[in-house]
């Protein structure tokens, strides 16, 4: 079987600030918004990162210990929701894993889109937090970048969280690897530009 490919900015494979639980961050790489003060405007770029197949990624997922899910950002999934929804897949037919995603699109205009690759895929997620980040309205608050976004319960497998989503304290982790470090977390409004990667 051929599997598809994923164009990958950044992966974190254990992670307690996007979301909750536990949780394997994928970013993927490409957006089509041009938000203003964007925290990762280098994973925007139309360009070839990272490219893993969905089979790899699915096993690098299967490894992680001690995750409850998957938390998908960007970079903008939808513009690759076919084949994160056969990664999902992947996964869940081994280990059941909740997921968590960021677009920018609105619920709404993923549904009126009638794409059946984008439905496929949210047909697989817990979690969508929908809407563009606008930075005049980062309250500083949630597991959300700003207040125009919102969590929708598409599972309800989180609803007892939803206040987490829109007004919990937020936290960032900093991960070092060899050569580089990565701030994860939804960015606080007064952290200092050269923390961002």
């Amino acid at each position: 079987m051929r599997h598809r490919k994923l164009n990958i900015a950044e992966i974190c494979p254990s992670t307690k600030v996007l979301g909750p639980g536990n949780r394997f961050v994928i970013w993927v790489q490409g957006c089509c918004f041009d938000c203003y003060n964007c925290v990762s405007p280098e994973w925007t770029y139309m360009e070839d990162k990272m490219l893993i197949s969905t089979e790899d990624l699915s096993q690098e997922i299967l490894k992680a210990r001690g995750i409850e899910g998957i938390t998908i950002s960007g970079g903008e999934p939808m513009l690759q929701a076919e084949a994160l929804h056969e990664l999902v897949r992947t996964v869940r037919y081994q280990k059941q894993l909740s997921v968590i995603c960021y677009t920018g699109f609105t619920l709404e205009q993923l549904k009126e889109a009638g794409d059946p690759k984008i439905d496929a895929f949210l047909s697989q997620v817990d979690v969508i937090i929908d809407g563009p980040y606008v930075d005049r309205l980062n309250d500083n608050k949630g597991w959300r970048g700003s207040s125009n976004q919102q969590a929708h319960f598409l599972s309800g497998i989180y609803k007892d969280f939803a206040e987490e989503f829109i007004n919990r304290k937020r936290d960032i982790e900093i991960h070092l690897f060899h050569n580089y470090y990565l701030m994860v977390g939804i960015k606080p409004k007064e952290i200092a530009k050269e923390l961002i990667i």
